[in-house]
């Protein structure tokens, strides 16, 4: 019984082993993935030392590829970047040396998702250049959400997030319809009133009409941002910011039962198993 008890013990040890080599050996080749919202950096992690070796080219050539086209390259001082990432896009030279190939992308748009894969080029035999595979990288972009309670005669302050922040539209919340309410180049009135510096949007003397749903929309009509109003008297104002607040912290109980569940799971299955062996 004890042979037999020390067997299945060395057998799992040994299932465990092999499944952590092989995900170790595979960890490079799965896309990691990286998430950020419109008008953020994005980091996507790259080290050309897990696929070359410690030794450091004489000069770096790094490429960044979409599974469309090249989007960005670095050979030594001289720099080239996609139309669409024009000044957004960067690999810190300072960093190349240590390994880092890292691509920032900066004001990150909806568009920009997707999937990148960095390349180091090489010299191969007979002065031909090769493109070494080091890594891949799923970007998620997000727009913004919120929910804003106000009185009457209030503000209302928009972030627009970002230069490429073309619109903003209304939707009144008996209506099916969407109106505009601000572009880009717009004089101010009023009522309406761009920051000169920032990127921000204010609608003054907020009247009960105002309620409803507010979304900043870029050049392809994707959305930057939506913003949930609520235009009450104060009492009631207090009521949906106290009721917002309540769903906050049903989520947040509602996440750590989740979890909490999960480990008194992982904990009877192993009991479970040990009781087996």
């Amino acid at each position: 019984m004890k042979t037999q008890h020390w067997f299945f013990v060395h057998l799992h040890c040994l299932l465990v082993g092999s499944l952590v080599d092989s995900s170790s050996l595979s960890s490079s080749l799965r896309p990691q993935s990286v998430t950020s919202r419109v008008g953020n950096q994005a980091v996507l992690p790259c080290s050309w030392k897990t696929r070359l070796g410690k030794e450091a080219p004489s000069t770096c050539h790094i490429q960044w590829a979409t599974t469309e086209d090249t989007v960005f390259e670095l050979r030594g001082e001289r720099k080239w970047q996609a139309e669409a990432f024009q000044g957004r896009m960067e690999v810190p030279q300072e960093k190349l040396g240590s390994g880092d190939c890292s691509l920032i992308i900066h004001d990150v748009q909806i568009g920009d998702t997707g999937r990148y894969e960095s390349f180091m080029v090489v010299d191969g035999v007979r002065d031909m250049k090769t493109r070494v595979f080091i890594q891949s990288v799923k970007l998620s972009v997000f727009d913004h959400k919120t929910r804003q309670s106000r009185r009457p005669g209030g503000e209302l302050v928009l972030d627009l997030y970002t230069l490429h922040s073309m619109r903003v539209v209304f939707q009144g919340r008996n209506s099916s319809e969407w109106s505009d309410v601000w572009m880009r180049g717009d004089k101010d009135t009023e009522r309406l009133q761009k920051d000169l510096v920032e990127e921000k949007l204010t609608i003054k003397q907020l009247k009960s009409s105002d309620d409803g749903l507010y979304k900043v929309l870029d050049e392809h009509g994707l959305a930057v941002s939506t913003v949930q109003l609520y235009v009450e008297e104060e009492s009631t104002a207090l009521k949906v910011d106290q009721i917002l607040d309540r769903q906050a912290l049903t989520d947040d109980a509602a996440r750590s039962s989740c979890s909490a569940l999960l480990l008194l799971s992982v904990l009877v299955t192993s009991f479970q198993i040990l009781r087996l062996v």
